[in-house]
């Protein structure tokens, strides 16, 4: 039997879903089944002052219209500052305000038309700068200065970096706001049985968390809840969070005794769902005339919205990139997030770090030029070392910076395209080559109190293993990993494992998909079952054909001779064996709980996931000066994954995370006007497709972390993090120009080459 660790493995659902068979939750036919809709405030501060339902009661085929009235206001999220309907007032246009159930999509849609809401607007304030003014509104009286919350970070003193230093570079960069573009919107399905126990159809990303959440929100015990996950068509951190939608449902679905399926449309989706967390960050880097860097003193200003969900706190994790990408010995990050009347932003791949990695990576290609070195040689010279222990806490076990830099370097031709860069140019296009770098945690985050996963393997007569596993499967292809690891250990076929992480009422616990944890965490913990079970087959084996188990292996389907080779009996045959012989049988349970990892402390420093993930990617790209047109035309990646499980499925994590990062780039950009979004559709919202792909260069890093399953570590969240810092350093060393501005839509480019050109031809004019 061939090893597949490594290989390029298809997911072991990919037939399903090539096929129409996954069950979605549009699919979800129940019997009874009634169809829930939201009203939403449509407005971005205001007081309510009365809602009449009578009409939409009345309407034939209505089961039930709920207001804030009819339901507990229990707060939740992260802020505790949010409810599942609002009845005193509304601080952003989602907000809801009332939610019906009827017969239909389209009576449900009806009936919220004739629901009469009377407001008193108040003034309202859109961005976090005019949200601190002193005569700002009041968004929430528990907050009057609209500081939702602040972070101070900083290891070293700054003053003294600066002292050190021979080149101090300084400026404001601007990211916004980008949605998460799920193929598949929001949706649930709340269905009470006949006993009050409640199933939830759910698509969250964290279905034990979820359910204790939903528990408090509706008044049950977390025990009479089950959740069952769907097929999830796009998560990328939007389902990390609980949202009003959710219990909304549950609280139908008990009005109207009947199960209630509610479901986004596109619309929806877009202004409804969380997005990426917009900032404003200032920031002022130092370095020494050798390179080395000195110092980094950060001002973040992040718009918080009218509610706080997981976008509040991008910048737990933004703080360890601007502390620990390189070795920086002097760090300062003050950091607020501020009310506002726009609409929340949620967790997002890479979470904060996408923005703090532009800050970065912009301001490092800066010091290189200023002090006249190469931006490879900048980097390779503050790249950290496996052992060390960054001034934030985190202890950097396996480390493959200094190998990412280099081999992207090469295969992407990075010397040589210095040099003969950006002269080669094809009439008005110019092309330009940029690097950039990432730090993120590899295997999880301290972000509970706890972390860990469960992991239940039981062996049938005949071989076939069922994997019972608590983490979640999102697409992400973790479901593929895990079978990998458990055929390897017992010497089956991949086709003999069928893994089970979607339903509360079968799986063991587990904190959900976030952080880049689940290769690392569930992998483990898989292992750690997969090990038992081999040995106890083993042992079995030993007494059935009396040879010493540590003699023995698993290969084939087979109880072997580890030395010759020899074939003593088929493991279905051992299996059999023990039944009824007083011995266990061969179900096993197992975990891997609390990782090597610690929570931070109030100063914000520990080492708060087991290992980190390096990368660097090298981008290449075309610049038409006569319409500003921008276009990634390579992209090469080397990432430090520690061990490649299946090869497969880090090409599609890094095809897709680069979709993501173009997107973030040069195209996607929420447009807001008084808290209202006005692009809330693929049309108007430029989203990359797969036909936009560049060719991609790709690079895996094998650093074997010692803590890792066979020495992996997690990537899904890295791909898409340094792909913006890229791109614009490959701009600037194109055109001269440097953009703080996201994204490099073809007007802004054009705009701001126009203006470089008029200031040179001006420059140009003064001293003749």
């Amino acid at each position: 039997m061939v090893d597949l660790i490594g290989k390029r493995v298809p997911k072991l659902d990919a037939p399903e879903k090539a096929m129409g068979a996954s069950a979605y939750v549009h699919d979800i036919e129940l019997p009874r089944m009634v169809h829930g809709k939201i009203l939403y405030a449509r407005r971005p501060h205001a007081r309510i002052v009365s809602i009449d339902t009578a009409k939409a009661r009345a309407l034939h085929g209505v089961r039930a219209v709920i207001t804030a009235a009819d339901v507990p206001s229990t707060p939740f999220g992260f802020g505790k500052d949010n409810f599942a309907l609002k009845g005193d007032k509304v601080t952003c246009c989602r907000d809801e305000v009332a939610a019906v159930a009827a017969d239909s999509p389209e009576i449900a849609e009806e009936a919220c038309g004739l629901i009469e809401v009377e407001y008193e607007d108040l003034p309202a304030v859109f961005t976090a700068e005019d949200a601190l003014a002193a005569d700002a509104p009041m968004i929430h009286e528990q907050w009057p200065n609209n500081v939702r919350v602040d972070y101070n970070y900083s290891h070293g003193d700054v003053a003294d970096g600066e002292a050190e230093s021979d080149v101090v570079v300084e400026g404001a960069f601007e990211l916004h706001r980008v949605t998460h573009g799920c193929i598949g919107p929001c949706g649930i399905i709340a269905d009470f049985d006949s006993s009050g126990r409640l199933t939830v159809h759910s698509l969250t990303q964290v279905p034990f968390l979820y359910r204790n959440d939903m528990a408090k929100i509706v008044g049950l015990p977390a025990e009479s809840i089950r959740i069952k996950q769907t097929a999830i068509c796009g998560g990328f951190g939007s389902k990390l969070d609980i949202y009003p939608y959710d219990p909304i449902c549950v609280f139908l679905a008990r009005a109207a005794g009947r199960p209630v399926r509610l479901l986004f449309d596109r619309e929806e989706e877009f202004f409804a769902s969380p997005f990426r967390q917009p900032a404003t960050i200032r920031m002022r880097s130092g370095a020494k005339k050798d390179g080395t860097l000195t110092f980094r003193d950060v001002d973040l200003l992040l718009d918080n919205g009218g509610r706080t969900s997981w976008g509040a706190t991008t910048p737990w994790i933004m703080i360890r990139s601007f502390s620990s990408l390189y070795r920086v010995p002097h760090v300062k990050v003050f950091g607020r997030v501020v009310y506002t009347n726009n609409p929340y932003a949620g967790a997002f791949r890479g979470y904060g770090n996408p923005q703090a990695t532009f800050a970065i990576e912009s301001q490092v290609d800066e010091m290189a030029e200023a002090l006249g070195i190469d931006p490879l040689d900048m980097r390779l010279k503050n790249s950290l070392e496996p052992g060390e222990t960054t001034g934030q806490g985190m202890k950097i076990t396996s480390c493959g910076q200094r190998e990412c830099l280099e081999n992207a370097a090469k295969k992407s031709g990075w010397k040589e395209k210095r040099k003969e860069l950006p002269a080669k140019a094809e009439g008005r296009v110019v092309r330009g080559i940029g690097m950039a770098s990432l730090f993120h945690v590899g295997g999880g985050a301290k972000i509970y109190r706890s972390d860990g996963c469960g992991t239940i393997l039981k062996i049938d007569d005949f071989g076939r293993v069922t994997l019972i596993s608590g983490s979640s499967e999102i697409g992400q292809g973790s479901e593929t990993v895990l079978a990998l690891i458990a055929a390897k250990e017992l010497g089956l076929p991949l086709e003999s494992i069928h893994v089970i992480n979607n339903d509360t009422d079968l799986t063991p616990w587990d904190v959900g998909v976030h952080a880049s944890r689940t290769t690392f965490i569930a992998g483990n913990s898989a292992l750690r079952a997969a090990r038992t079970a081999r040995d106890k087959i083993i042992t079995a084996a030993s007494k059935l054909f009396d040879r010493p188990s540590g003699e023995m292996a698993l290969a084939d389907s087979n109880v072997v001779m580890a030395r010759t080779g020899e074939v003593l009996g088929s493991i279905p045959k051992v299996i059999r064996s023990l039944h009824f012989s007083g011995r266990h049988e061969m179900v096993v349970t197992s975990d891997y709980y609390e990782p090597p990892s610690e929570s931070e402390d109030a100063e914000f420093k520990g080492n708060i996931s087991p290992t980190y993930s390096f990368a660097t990617q090298v981008a290449e790209v075309s610049v038409d000066l006569d319409t500003g047109v921008v276009r990634l035309e390579t992209l090469t990646s080397s990432f430090d994954v520690g061990k490649v499980i299946n090869q497969l499925a880090i090409e599609g994590q890094v095809e897709g995370g680069v979709l993501q990062g173009m997107g973030y780039a040069l195209s996607e950009d929420m447009k807001f006007a008084e808290g209202k979004l006005l692009n809330a559709n693929f049309t108007d919202y430029k989203m990359p497709t797969t036909t936009d792909l560049p060719e991609l260069i790709n690079d895996f890093v094998e650093t074997n972390d010692p803590d890792g399953p066979y020495g992996a570590k997690g990537i899904g969240e890295a791909p898409l993090i340094p792909v913006a810092a890229a791109i614009v350093n490959a701009v600037y060393h194109a055109t001269g120009v440097r953009f703080t501005e996201l994204p490099l839509t073809p007007e802004r480019v054009f705009v701001k080459l126009r203006e470089a050109q008029t200031l040179r031809e001006a420059d140009q004019g003064g001293r003749e």
